[in-house]
């Protein structure tokens, strides 16, 4: 080491650290993008349960604090009809019902609150209800 020469390099610290830190933020960014991201599970089906006591199923496109995207909906519609003339016993016929022929035409796309939603659940690929949709399909 000559007496000209400094005892530190700040160069070579400062390429490193900025090295670091950028490598910190790419490995942070995608953290959170793949943790938080928009896209969520576009391959299955979810039920999603409302507060009013409604359930959907569909394909959540989106979720974040405000809202989720559904789409491809389905959901259950019941008519009780009397099994004796006494009215004393019900029997209930649940309908899986496509969303969009409804009386005011809505597309197979809802947005809906996300303070109205109280959970959702990823659907077994065996499931009833998966396999009346598949049916509905064909």
């Amino acid at each position: 080491m000559s007496k000209n020469e400094p005892f530190f390099h700040w160069k070579p610290f400062l390429m490193g650290l900025a090295v670091m830190a950028l490598a910190s933020g790419l490995i942070a960014g995608c953290y959170v993008w793949f943790t938080n991201s928009a896209v969520y599970k576009p391959y299955g089906r979810q039920a999603v349960f409302l507060t009013n006591g409604q359930v959907y199923f569909g394909v959540v496109q989106s979720k974040d604090s405000g809202q989720i995207v559904l789409s491809d909906i389905y959901y259950l519609q019941s008519d009780r009809a009397a099994n004796n003339a006494a009215n004393l016993e019900s029997q209930q016929d649940i309908k899986l019902i496509k969303l969009g022929n409804e009386l005011h035409g809505p597309e197979d796309r809802m947005e809906i609150n996300r303070q109205h939603v109280l959970f959702i659940e990823d659907l077994k690929s065996d499931s009833k209800v998966v396999k009346a949709i598949q049916d509905f399909s064909k």
